[in-house]
């Protein structure tokens, strides 16, 4: 028996269909741009005819996978800040876990012992130590930058964060940002180790930002410059009056910030790297400081839960 015209136009209808879903021709291949330096090359090709990167196990090419994880504006400075946060709310966690919820008791004191974290719990996640101490440990350079001592102490700190920071990743690209940023903040709790403090805080690290903008601006006679040369001495000014007034405040750990910052400043071109050559060195500096702060959290975790067993 003969089917319908109809019934057999749907079955080769039908049958069309699986048959292309089954021998579906392949998509071709698209020529990719260079995580390196941009250069268009073929789909097929494994380095870039231009400036010879590796097209798929490189660091310029494992940066620009992450940087789309990231936001597309300032994604070092929101990283840290978020970084810092966590690491607060962390260690607060661990204050009240250790000694219970203190009430502020009234007065300026209360202000500034808000959200106060324990001495016991910021030195086993990593808080700047005497030099004897920060030699055996050298990760506490690092970690102690990602601390807060305070509700205070870290609004303020990722205040000024928020104003500096994305300037100088601008300016110089995320990842020699990220180098400044950790280079700074560990050089300044190398002189206050060696001074026999005990600390945390990124204000070391903040003020590298600062020496490295006043580096900038010397020298230079344009009206905006020498405004805001004027500004950050005005700022340089008040940080050390607080310094000198206020108990607490690592004035060691602010000075080697802003001089290593001002060091950086006057070595670094002022720039985004311009070439493969500079892109390469930058993501190297970057990719540096990026496995150097992820090797002082493993670490610290380390010792976090070392102690936790011992005192157990």
């Amino acid at each position: 028996m003969e089917l319908p015209v109809r019934w057999r136009y749907k079955l080769d209808r039908w049958r069309n269909e699986l048959a292309a879903k089954l021998h579906r021709e392949p998509k071709q291949a698209r020529p990719r741009l260079c995580p390196a330096c941009g250069t268009l090359v073929g789909a097929t090709s494994n380095r870039c005819h231009q400036c010879g990167a590796n097209m798929s196990f490189s660091v310029a090419a494992a940066s620009r996978s992450l940087g789309r994880l990231l936001p597309q504006t300032s994604p070092v400075t929101y990283g840290l800040l978020s970084l810092c946060c966590v690491l607060y709310g962390v260690s607060l966690l661990s204050t009240i876990h250790q000694s219970g919820f203190a009430a502020p008791t009234g007065g300026l004191g209360a202000l500034f012992n808000l959200g106060g974290i324990g001495s016991q719990i910021l030195d086993r996640m990593g808080a700047s130590a005497p030099l004897p101490y920060d030699l055996a440990q050298p990760w506490r350079l690092v970690t102690a930058i990602f601390l807060h001592g305070s509700l205070l102490h870290i609004g303020f700190n990722m205040w000024v964060l928020m104003d500096i920071a994305p300037i100088i990743e601008e300016l110089y690209g995320s990842a020699r940002f990220l180098f400044i940023f950790i280079a700074t903040g560990a050089f300044g709790y190398l002189l206050s180790s060696s001074f026999g403090r005990f600390s945390v805080g990124a204000s070391g690290s903040l003020l590298g930002l600062i020496g490295v903008l006043l580096a900038l601006t010397m020298g230079r006679r344009a009206s905006s410059m020498r405004m805001l040369r004027s500004q950050l001495i005005s700022w340089l000014v008040y940080i050390a009056v607080l310094g000198l007034i206020m108990p607490g405040i690592d004035n060691f750990a602010h000075l080697g910030g802003f001089a290593s910052g001002f060091a950086l400043g006057k070595l670094m071109t002022d720039r985004k790297p311009a070439d493969p050559t500079e892109q390469r060195r930058a993501f190297a500096l970057g990719w540096t400081a990026g496995l150097v702060v992820a090797a002082s959290f493993a670490f610290m975790l380390l010792n976090y839960f070392s102690q936790g067993l011992g005192a157990g």
